[in-house]
């Protein structure tokens, strides 16, 4: 009999004193929250279990360095290797022209309207400012600053190889900088493309 009322006294107890238990880990983690909260404004920089996720010894771009002979954190690649996809094996379409060293007559990759259309949204990005929006040359450059700019419709630029043009806003000529960086190579091609429409639409 008294083996029963023992087992029934700790069926009894046992829940009251898991739901105490509950109470008193709610209360410690309440108590952790508010102790990680300031809870008010403060010019002191907030506290840093793990400062390394902040301060990390690393290099910064043009840093100097004393591990590297040169003195110079920014390594040049080792001569003969290639970038994982900086290959560029289509010579003709990264650099407009062919094996031989001559400009490509025309686009080499498909032109449709897509990228036609392509080409004139990076065109009045780009070109605009100073070869306008006709390509006639008469760009905000022209207007504002009487820079002259070369005029796209005109029978020379027409007569260019399409490589010749990719060439040009590749590298640049005269007070032209270099397009190289800002633009990738498909939207140069693309650009082609929408300068050969103009010249089209304007005959």
């Amino acid at each position: 009999m008294s083996g029963n009322s023992t087992a029934e006294k700790e069926q009894i107890e046992r829940p009251a004193l898991w739901r105490s238990r509950a109470k008193v880990m709610a209360l410690c983690s309440a108590l952790l929250l508010l102790a990680s909260c300031r809870g008010w404004p403060s010019e002191r920089p907030p506290v840093h279990l793990n400062p390394n996720m902040d301060k990390q010894p690393k290099y910064l771009p043009q840093a100097q360095s004393r591990f590297f002979y040169t003195g110079a954190a920014m390594q040049v690649p080792v001569p003969g290797t290639v970038a994982r996809g900086e290959l560029r094996e289509n010579e003709e379409f990264y650099t407009g022209k062919s094996f031989w060293g001559f400009f490509v007559p025309k686009i080499p990759m498909e032109v449709n309207e897509g990228l036609i259309s392509r080409g004139r949204e990076r065109y009045q990005i780009y070109c605009t400012p100073c070869h306008g929006e006709r390509g006639d040359g008469h760009g905000m450059l022209s207007e504002r600053a009487g820079v002259r700019t070369a005029n796209l419709l005109e029978e020379r630029i027409r007569e260019m190889p399409d490589g010749r043009i990719y060439y040009v806003i590749s590298n640049g000529v005269g007070l032209m900088p270099s397009y190289r960086y800002p633009i990738q190579p498909r939207d140069r091609w693309a650009i082609v493309s929408h300068v050969r429409r103009l010249q089209q639409e304007s005959n």
